[in-house]
């Protein structure tokens, strides 16, 4: 008998257990996790902590055409390892630039400035496994205050990250690239 996972919000009780012994196999259909877009950054969550006894989650990321993800920024709890679906990622890893295609992984190691992007004019989908769990409900609560930057601090000292914002517009400079979070203010003031 073959199951799904069940939609994998905290917020929300679950049959599933990862210390089940069950044998049935678990299945994560496509269309299955909530989805969030942040303006050209999309977050689709699909396998969360609960599900792995905190060891790891995945969170999957379609990019728009020359889309920064975020500003460059630093995890000080977890690793993130960015495996690219389709199109060309960009990323900035400490000083070096890597342009990477589809079936290439990136490591993006706890304490390292970095950033990410759509380095191409055709949408990008990458997979992020983030280890330890956890950070992927950073996502959640960015979705609820989004795009009001005003309001992150308390947000970065939870998930104790720290986050260059000024770098956004020398990034987008440089890579030829437009910032999620600017094309979501613009279309929220557009409504």
């Amino acid at each position: 008998m073959e199951r799904a996972v069940p939609d994998p919000s905290p917020q929300r009780a679950t049959a599933y257990s990862p210390h089940s012994h069950s044998s049935d196999p678990i299945t994560i259909l496509p269309e299955a996790g909530d989805r969030f877009d942040l303006g050209g950054f999309g977050i689709h969550w699909k396998i969360d902590g609960f599900h792995t006894g905190e060891r790891f989650s995945i969170v999957h990321h379609p990019l728009a055409p020359r889309a920064l993800a975020a500003p460059l920024h630093r995890h000080h709890r977890e690793d993130e390892y960015s495996y690219v679906l389709s199109g060309s990622l960009g990323a900035l890893l400490g000083e070096n630039v890597i342009t990477a295609g589809p079936g290439t992984w990136l490591f993006k190691p706890r304490g390292e400035w970095h950033t990410f992007w759509n380095a191409g004019d055709t949408q990008c989908e990458i997979i992020e496994v983030i280890s330890p769990a956890g950070f992927e409900n950073y996502f959640r609560e960015l979705a609820v205050i989004w795009p009001d930057r005003t309001k992150s601090g308390e947000l970065l000292r939870k998930y104790e990250l720290d986050m260059d914002f000024d770098s956004v517009p020398g990034l987008c400079t440089r890579f030829g690239l437009t910032s999620a979070r600017t094309a979501a203010a613009t279309a929220a003031r557009q409504k």
